[in-house]
């Protein structure tokens, strides 16, 4: 996957890292009463598009680890950081997917909801959008070192 020359998920990761941790932090001011009757429809198209960047970081970040037989063999200190990096990626995904899937139930019952589900509900949205600020630090962080090392300056 490539565009104009370049590997795809090198630049797929931007949308990823920059809309996941944005539409968290919008899922988290929806839970607030007063704001939840505007933020509703923001907020299914925001989970919308950032699960949709997570997984095209993902399906790129597959192709390009499995494109380049450097990323995988021989055995050395760059491919376990690579390695872990795609592990992160993986639980990301699965933290991303299910993040969305209960901003959508959130937004489609959100006035069919008594006390007790809107509180449930709440609480699962609240867990996804930490998990996926975390998740998507934590795999960005671990993809940067797996490129960078830790012994660059700047």
């Amino acid at each position: 996957m490539e565009i104009n020359g370049l590997p795809l998920h090198p630049l797929a990761v931007h949308g990823a890292v920059v809309l996941a941790p944005l539409v968290a932090l919008l899922a988290l001011a929806y839970l607030r009463p007063s704001w939840r009757d505007r933020l509703r429809w923001p907020l299914v198209a925001g989970a919308a598009i950032a699960v949709g960047a997570v997984v095209l970081a993902f399906v790129s970040g597959n192709h390009f680890r499995n494109a380049n037989a450097f990323f995988v063999s021989p055995k050395s200190a760059i491919t376990d950081r690579v390695d872990h990096h795609h592990n992160l990626a993986r639980i990301t995904l699965w933290v991303a997917l299910a993040f969305g899937a209960v901003a959508l139930l959130n937004a489609l019952l959100h006035e069919r909801l008594g006390g007790a589900a809107r509180m449930l509900l709440g609480v699962l949205l609240a867990a996804g959008a930490i998990g996926v600020i975390v998740m998507v630090v934590l795999t960005g962080d671990a993809g940067a070192r797996a490129v960078w090392g830790t012994n660059f300056k700047g």
